[in-house]
């Protein structure tokens, strides 16, 4: 049986590493091939184009670069009628994960759909394409499945993989030690992304609230985990231009996240990440004016990091667009300092919202409805 993976972005590479290991772990004698990144690769799935030369995000971003995603997405699509996969799994990334399902339908290519379109906060009528094209569905959120549902979706959740993955490599106080972490200080994260635009639009403000923070309280050090999809010489370049010290780290990232205080990051992923972790964050989440202006006319929702979500309650600050100053962030960061009410009441509220993902053997679960939907398909 041969299976085909898409995914377009550092956090779906993770979740088609935690599937792809799955599957091969029930049947070694699947194939996997796909679209995806190192972490996909090393699982054993063979590679057609790595993501991290197409990822971009936001509106315009997407119209500059549209040229090279049509070309990728004919590259795929020339890849399925060569390798006729029996399934092709979509991960996430839905602008162009779709577009790649509609090919693969017109190749009588059945299509699994793993994290959906966030259907829910915009473009309902999504959900109602997507049913028409995808023969399966998994949601990783509960509050995903309504929308699909009455759409006439087949759609599950079977829990978060996110539960399993996030796991700190050593105990805290060791990792303190092995990050070389001053036992009288307190360790602030920036987790400024894992796009090059990410990095651009909200690394500058980040450090620039860092420096700020560290005048009205010296007691803090600054880390950074550097994400393997983007250039630690231009981070590298931002904080010497910033005038602040920072630590940049590129392994045993959980640890690290286990093991500090606070933190500022994007919204996404790594926001339920360091949930997960007990790590109380300052979300932050920028795009460019023209991806803005359009998406404030698209979405309508009352939080857009996952806690609040999850909790339908905005108990973590989100600071959004023109709220992204230095000012905001460290006033805000301050609050979750050891020892503060604020800390103790996010912190509690984040062992709530993590109690909405489920029970623990997500990926294992998903792999195992990838398998059966393909066989079936197969039999046909």
């Amino acid at each position: 049986m041969k299976i085909m993976l898409s995914a377009g972005e550092a956090s779906g590479d993770v979740h088609g590493e935690n599937i792809a290991r799955a599957i091969l772990s029930m049947a070694p004698e699947t194939e996997l091939i796909g679209f995806g990144g190192t972490r996909m690769e090393n699982a054993g799935v063979r590679l057609r184009q790595n993501f991290a030369d197409y990822s971009v995000m936001g509106v315009w971003e997407v119209l500059v670069n549209i040229r090279r995603l049509f070309k990728l997405l004919n590259d795929l699509t020339d890849f399925m009628r060569e390798e006729r996969p029996d399934m092709l799994v979509l991960i996430d990334y839905p602008d162009f994960n779709w577009r790649l399902a509609k090919k693969a339908k017109a190749l009588g290519i059945p299509v699994f759909s793993y994290i959906p379109p966030s259907a829910w906060a915009w473009r309902k009528g999504r959900a109602k394409d997507c049913a028409r094209i995808a023969d399966e569905f998994i949601a990783i959120f509960p509050h995903e499945l309504p929308v699909y549902e009455a759409a006439g979706a087949k759609i599950s959740f079977v829990g978060n993989p996110l539960v399993d993955a996030v796991r700190p490599e050593m105990p805290r106080e060791k990792a303190r030690r092995f990050f070389k972490m001053p036992a009288d200080k307190t360790v602030v994260l920036l987790l400024p992304g894992s796009r090059k635009q990410e990095i651009e639009l909200l690394l500058p403000s980040m450090l620039a609230g860092a420096k700020k923070l560290l005048a009205d309280r010296p007691d803090t050090v600054f880390y950074l985990p550097v994400a393997d999809t983007v250039s630690r010489e231009r981070i590298e370049e931002l904080i010497e231009a910033a005038g602040v010290s920072v630590t940049l780290t590129t392994e045993k990232r959980y640890s690290l996240m286990a093991a500090a205080d606070a933190a500022m990051a994007t919204s996404g992923t790594v926001v339920m990440e360091a949930a997960l972790l007990g790590l109380p964050c300052v979300v932050l989440y920028r795009l460019s004016p023209l991806s803005y202006a359009i998406g404030k006319l698209l979405v309508h929702v009352d939080n857009f990091s996952l806690p609040n979500i999850l909790l339908n309650e905005s108990f973590q600050r989100e600071l959004l667009q023109d709220e992204v100053t230095p000012e905001n962030i460290a006033s805000e960061l301050k609050k979750l300092y050891p020892g503060e009410t604020h800390r103790r009441e996010v912190t509690a509220k984040l062992k709530l919202a993590c109690q909405k993902l489920g029970a623990p053997g997500a990926s294992g679960r998903v792999a195992e409805r990838i398998l059966n939907a393909a066989r079936e398909f197969a039999a046909k």
